[in-house]
């Protein structure tokens, strides 16, 4: 199967390329931004070496639904969707922190409970709880946005106001917008019988000076599942929860002795656990958008970006 690993397009008008981790990002005229998702598969802020059939479509088209849907209550940067893999949006000026929002103890907060801490990113974390137990109230807890192959890193409200990488005044509305968009997310989330667990937001200025929401929106990549349904009776038996996000491939790797620290070796990824990999994104996807997911072709790939991207750009 032909998946993306990575682009080389020249587009008219392109002032720069930025790489990320699983996106790579087109400044067109420093006006526009032309967002390409690869098929890449990140974890424990490591790229690994083998990409993800469909990947890329499945959370672009998320995505694209999850920012129509919340448009109503958080401003977002999205124009258009020319291709399966492409969004259009305006240029944005970041912010340089991810905005985590989490409304159970799980992922990196039940790890870091485990050790034994109560508090996460200046935050407290109630006494007695379980793994994937919920919050009494959806906590807060951002993250350093991290440049190409470092580590993002917890990072508390009172820190991202003292250093100055954010002004109270646009934090507050940071908070407020992360705040509607988790509200909004579990609700649709309940319509597909699904528990949003946990999720992070990212946002930026325009031009203009407007905050809008930037980057990708509920998908697996970005936020963390749990199915509703048997949810109550697994946590009173103390027994894993069924869910829908990257943390299957995280628990994976972690059994497989790989958390991206120093000396670590991703372990090799068969075909089989590929097509794994892929069905459980495809999974996520019908489960979350209620739509049969439609495969795009694959054959010529690239060429077909390309040319949907350039007729968009005329």
């Amino acid at each position: 199967m032909n998946t993306i690993n990575n682009t080389n397009f020249q587009f008219p008008n392109q002032k720069s390329v930025y790489i990320g981790k699983v996106r790579e990002v087109y400044n067109i005229n420093d006006d526009l931004l032309v967002m390409i998702a690869t098929d890449r598969l990140s974890a424990f802020d490591v790229v690994l070496p083998r990409q993800i059939p469909f990947k890329g479509q499945i959370l672009n088209q998320i995505a694209t639904k999850m920012m129509n849907d919340t448009a109503d209550i958080v401003p977002n940067w999205l124009i258009a969707n020319p291709d399966e893999n492409v969004a259009v949006g305006h240029l944005c000026d970041p912010f340089k922190v991810e905005m985590v929002i989490r409304g159970y103890m799980s992922g990196h907060a039940a790890r870091e409970y485990k050790l034994g801490k109560r508090t996460l990113c200046g935050v407290e974390m109630p006494e007695g709880l379980k793994e994937n137990d919920k919050f009494p109230e959806p906590l807060i807890t951002p993250s350093t946005k991290a440049d190409n192959g470092e580590h993002d890193e917890d990072i508390s409200r009172e820190d991202i106001l003292s250093k100055g990488i954010v002004s109270e005044e646009d934090y507050i509305i940071l908070e407020n917008y992360t705040r509607a968009l988790f509200a909004r997310g579990t609700e649709i989330a309940a319509k597909r019988g699904l528990i949003l667990v946990d999720t992070k937001y990212e946002f930026g200025k325009t031009k203009e000076g407007k905050i809008v929401l930037i980057d990708e929106i509920h998908t697996p990549d970005s936020s963390r599942y749990f199915y509703a349904e048997g949810y109550q009776e697994r946590q009173d038996k103390g027994e894993s929860q069924k869910q829908l996000s990257k943390e299957f491939v995280r628990q994976w790797l972690i059994e497989n002795g790989f958390q991206g620290k120093d000396g670590q070796k991703v372990p090799a990824m068969t075909d089989d656990k590929i097509i794994e990999i892929s069905n459980r994104y495809i999974e996520l996807y019908e489960q979350i958008t209620g739509e049969a997911f439609v495969k795009a072709t694959t054959d010529n790939v690239l060429n077909r970006i390309e040319e949907n991207v350039l007729q968009f750009l005329k």
